[in-house]
């Protein structure tokens, strides 16, 4: 087999100098285009000489400035550097130098991530394991998912959505959307929740769908050592990791998406062998069920267009496929549930109920679990700090996540308890303590980014914000990522 790229093969491997952050970030993303391309249209092939671009200069320049540039890189790992020691003490270049002398004579390994258990929501006595890799330890990762991502993207199925490119939370919640509004009508709903996903993945059911694809074992040794490097205690102690992928590694979102795809592809496969719309609408005719799978990380549910106990039987199903990854689904979180009820999924509550016009319609809105976690982070935020400027509250809160995600285009400020002096501006809008409030699922307005600064107390506010991205909230027309859906 021919290397997967042999472009100006001696700066590989020789003493050029660093490129540019442009430069590097064309050269990575030239590269990733041919790997995904030649990824597509051989589904079969394995890729080989890897390992030569993870090493590349431009790989770990661009992998480096993705690290430094998320909030993450001001905690440190078991060394105790952070990016600003790296920048102002070592020096970019000569660690990003170091870094790959030892990555290209093999003598690199991953040290043990730092552990913070972090306190799950709704008043538990539980606990979400987070690990803290090093920064050397974070630029490898990115490194290799520079380089690995492509070519598993190319095997994805539609319907997995959680931290892949171009897909978002919101877009699994159409999907749900899509599913349960008639004429397809999915009703039953199997809200799954599988057991410490992240803890209890099996390294060899990992390491085995990865060869597949993989076979440059420099790589493959790499991603073992990661999944191997152990775990720092709050207490000082080190504990082996036999099992799972630690959460907060840039690595582990793309490892655990390539073992459940495994979950994907059973579903797929069982939805192609309901044949055409009109197929599925036979099967439904003789009282079986069709049924689809929307999966976001390692929270999934399955859309069933037919009666309870035909959910009832997926439940199974779906067990016997997580057995040999090492997973199994949680029985007190794992349940059944009529859209007429309601659900939650990924922080919002999608539910079937009347409408204006009396006939049933689909609603998709905040959950009460989500707007409280906001809230609480807002009052602790106006709460303290009574002598902090309004740039510099401002600054406070548009960081909070889903601050402004979570709330309709027009909304009172008064839903959050924001101080008077604060709007929410939400494309050419006037102030929102002006706008009346309005449904999120019927409002197809651009959302806004960001909380800006109402200086001139119910004058119209020019908004500042990013390129609009509204959420997806799917009509009739819209085309579905598989195709139609049909009955």
């Amino acid at each position: 087999m021919q290397p997967v790229w042999n472009a100006r093969r001696s700066s590989l491997n020789s003493g050029a100098p660093w490129p540019s952050p442009k430069l590097a970030q064309e050269r990575v993303l030239g590269i990733q285009r041919k790997l995904h391309r030649w990824s597509t249209d051989d589904q079969d092939r394995g890729f080989s000489d890897l390992h030569n671009l993870v090493c590349d200069p431009a790989t770990l320049m661009v992998a480096w400035l993705g690290v430094r540039a998320n909030r993450g890189s001001r905690s440190a790992g078991v060394d105790g550097q952070t990016a600003r020691h790296i920048e102002q003490v070592l020096g970019v270049e000569r660690f990003l130098e170091g870094l790959r002398e030892e990555l290209r004579c093999g003598s690199f390994r991953p040290l043990p991530v730092k552990e913070r258990l972090i306190p799950k929501r709704g008043g538990t006595k539980k606990f979400r394991r987070l690990g803290v890799p090093t920064i050397r330890d974070r630029v490898v990762q990115a490194a290799l998912k520079l380089v690995l991502e492509p070519i598993f993207e190319a095997d994805f199925k539609p319907c997995s959505y959680g931290f892949r490119p171009g897909r978002r939370c919101q877009d699994a919640i159409a999907e749900v959307h899509f599913l349960t509004t008639s004429p397809r009508s999915y009703e039953w709903i199997v809200e799954a929740d599988i057991n410490a996903c992240f803890d209890e993945l099996s390294h060899s059911a990992i390491l085995d769908r990865v060869r597949r694809r993989i076979r440059d074992k420099r790589v493959l040794a790499l991603i073992k050592a990661f999944l191997k490097a152990g775990i720092m205690s709050e207490q000082g102690r080190l504990k082996g990791t036999v099992t799972g992928t630690p959460q907060g590694g840039i690595l582990s979102p793309l490892m655990a998406n390539v073992a459940l795809s495994a979950l994907d592809e059973h579903f797929v496969r069982a939805w192609e062998a309901f044949g055409s719309q009109h197929g599925r609408a036979a099967r439904r005719r003789r009282g079986e069920a069709n049924y689809r799978i929307v999966r976001y990380a390692d929270d999934f549910i399955i859309a069933v267009a037919g009666e309870r106990r035909h959910a009832e039987a997926l439940i199974a199903e779906t067990e016997q496929v997580l057995a040999p990854l090492g997973l199994a689904l949680s029985q007190e979180k794992t349940s059944i549930t009529h859209i007429d009820e309601g659900i939650e999924f990924l922080g919002w509550k999608i539910k079937r109920q009347p409408g204006r016009d009396g006939r049933p319609q689909i609603y998709t809105y905040p959950s009460k679990r989500s707007l409280q976690a906001v809230t609480g982070k807002v009052k602790q935020i106006t709460r303290t700090g009574h002598n902090q400027t309004l740039d510099q509250l401002l600054h406070r809160l548009n960081p909070v996540q889903g601050l402004v995600r979570l709330l309709p285009p027009r909304c009172q400020l008064a839903d959050l308890q924001l101080p008077a002096r604060l709007c929410l501006a939400a494309g050419d809008h006037l102030a929102a303590t002006q706008a009346p409030r309005q449904e999120l699922a019927l409002a197809q307005t651009p959302l806004p980014t960001r909380l800006v600064a109402d200086r001139r107390y119910g004058r119209p506010v020019q908004p500042c914000r990013g390129e609009d991205r509204p959420l997806p909230l799917p009509r009739q027309q819209d085309p579905h990522p598989l195709g139609p859906a049909g009955l």
